[in-house]
């Protein structure tokens, strides 16, 4: 699997929003590691929902 340069929202391979799956393709990762981790952060208190919705309006959709 090969990197992307440029952190964006895949059009196809996302659940909710692409969020989680365009951090695993940036970094190469797996996107059910990626969604796991995330799920996993929501347990602990934090503004990780928050994050995941700045996220969501500031990664632009891959072309």
């Amino acid at each position: 699997m090969s990197t992307v340069t440029t952190l964006e929202r895949p059009r196809s391979g996302k659940l909710i929003a692409g969020v989680c799956a365009g951090l695993a393709q940036r970094y190469g990762w797996s996107t059910s590691t990626v969604r796991l981790v995330f799920v996993l952060s929501c347990l602990l208190p934090g503004p990780q929902f928050i994050a995941y919705l700045v996220l969501w309006l500031v990664m632009p959709k891959a072309a």
